[in-house]
């Protein structure tokens, strides 16, 4: 499986060398790093090339890296049941950058685009209804930001003496409604059992 993936990998880069930034075989999966200004074309000669024909999208979904310039990584999944293969394209994005939709190439993108709108705020230029998905209207922020509070911004609950479901502000103290990224782990002095064995 992995020559097979080595092979597509080394059409990509010599077939599309104007889009293709790297691209690497991880556990029986290629991974291809494409140029945003380029992910349209990349998208539709995927679906087209003989030696290709992804022509089925699986997930479009992100992944936030708050410390990078360009913070957030579009992740999209294609198969190809002509060939037997599955492929994914990977857009590096600043968080002021507006991703291509591929809408127009493949229309099951339609709902991907605006689920990763709603829950990281990456916009998707040329996509015919971008709105929230997933969460309510007048919603504030993007829930999977990893600077997103794990608490929320407000507290939604049905309220018996009004007979309708109100929006309440949470009110936490300051330290419990922001992550650090440590593991609890670091620098705690308690030692668990069976530590001791490993130092013998």
């Amino acid at each position: 499986m992995s020559e097979a993936l080595n092979e597509l990998g080394a059409h990509l880069e010599l077939k599309r060398t104007d889009c293709v930034l790297s691209w690497e075989v991880a556990f029986d999966e290629l991974t291809v790093t494409v140029a945003l200004s380029n992910l349209v074309g990349f998208v539709e000669f995927l679906r087209t090339d003989g030696s290709c024909r992804f022509s089925s999208l699986v997930d479009i979904t992100a992944v936030d890296y708050p410390g990078r310039a360009k913070r957030f990584d579009v992740v999209y999944h294609f198969l190809s049941m002509y060939q037997n293969q599955r492929i994914r394209l990977r857009v590096q994005v600043r968080e002021e950058d507006m991703v291509p939709s591929i809408v127009s190439i493949h229309p099951s993108a339609n709902w991907f685009e605006r689920e990763v709108f709603d829950m990281f705020g990456i916009l998707f230029s040329g996509h015919p209804d971008l709105r929230r998905l997933l969460t309510d209207y007048g919603f504030r922020g993007h829930p999977l930001r990893k600077d997103f509070p794990t608490t929320g911004y407000t507290e939604v609950r049905y309220d018996e003496v009004q007979k309708r479901v109100v929006y309440e502000p949470v009110s936490l103290v300051q330290e419990y409604r922001q992550f650090d990224f440590m593991s609890p782990w670091e620098g705690a002095q308690y030692v668990m059992p069976g530590d001791e064995k490993a130092k013998g």
